[in-house]
């Protein structure tokens, strides 16, 4: 009589670490971050420096100014405290890539290999993308939308904007176009954890592009070209995120579901 087959063995059995062992690399990998964020505002302070970074993230609005006008400043701290914020953004975008590895590294030991396949793919692409779309946003969208503005506004005002509300108007332009462009992330995520299948995903593309013109009228300034510049994309990226989805749920399969 032959013996009972052996039940496969977790890969992650004896693997587990103390809860201390978790908190002291937790606290490793959150200084490390810090570390990197440092390094890059430091470098980024230096060169091209606080006013050199705010006047490369208001060259969009100034060339769409009338001859003579220039961007404001109202409070007495702005002049130094507006461009210290937008180099701290900065530096955060440019040490994204070591915060994230961190995070990935501090997850990863806790996942098995066919989750891994996952969410490095997953991490990996939600980043590209997001900077994809602040610069989609930077690149196209403020352009058009800043002379599209500037078209309608009357001969008698002089435009002279604040910087403090411009910092506040392209900090939530590019959130917006940031998370937009995570689309495809978000449809892969929810097929592949079940809620929702791919025949539903193309059954639901029709309202989707009701609920992207929706959100569009809702997160950016009311006019056409932005609205038109967030909206078509985002319908763009739901018909790629279903197809990676399919991909994603192909290649990332547990071995008892295969």
């Amino acid at each position: 009589m032959s013996a009972d087959p052996k039940p496969p063995q977790d890969e992650l059995a004896g693997s587990e670490a103390p809860f201390v062992s978790h908190l002291i690399e937790l606290r490793d990998r959150l200084v490390r971050a810090f570390i990197a964020v440092g390094i890059a505002f430091a470098v980024l302070s230096v060169w091209p420096g606080p006013g050199g970074l705010y006047d490369l993230l208001a060259a969009p609005l100034v060339s769409a100014l009338p001859k003579g006008a220039t961007v404001i400043a109202t409070g007495v701290i702005s002049p130094f405290l507006v461009p210290l914020k937008i180099t701290l953004l900065a530096a955060f975008f440019v040490a994204l890539p070591v915060v994230l590895y961190q995070v990935w590294a501090f997850v990863a030991p806790g996942l098995y290999s066919h989750e891994k396949k996952l969410v490095l793919p997953l991490v990996v692409s939600s980043t590209l993308l997001f900077f994809m779309g602040v610069a989609f946003c930077y690149f196209f969208v403020f352009g058009k939308v800043f002379a599209f503005i500037q078209g309608f506004a009357p001969r008698s005002v002089t435009a002279a904007p604040d910087i403090e509300a411009y910092l506040s108007f392209v900090t939530s332009m590019f959130l917006a176009f940031g998370v937009a462009f995570e689309v495809p992330v978000a449809v892969v995520v929810l097929a592949r954890m079940g809620v929702v299948t791919i025949e539903k995903l193309k059954e639901f593309r029709a309202y989707f592009i009701v609920v992207a013109f929706i959100v569009a009228a809702v997160v950016t300034p009311p006019d056409v070209v932005s609205q038109l510049s967030l909206a078509i994309p985002m319908c763009v990226l739901y018909q790629i995120g279903i197809w990676a989805a399919q991909l994603f749920i192909k290649h990332t399969r547990a071995p008892d579901a295969e």
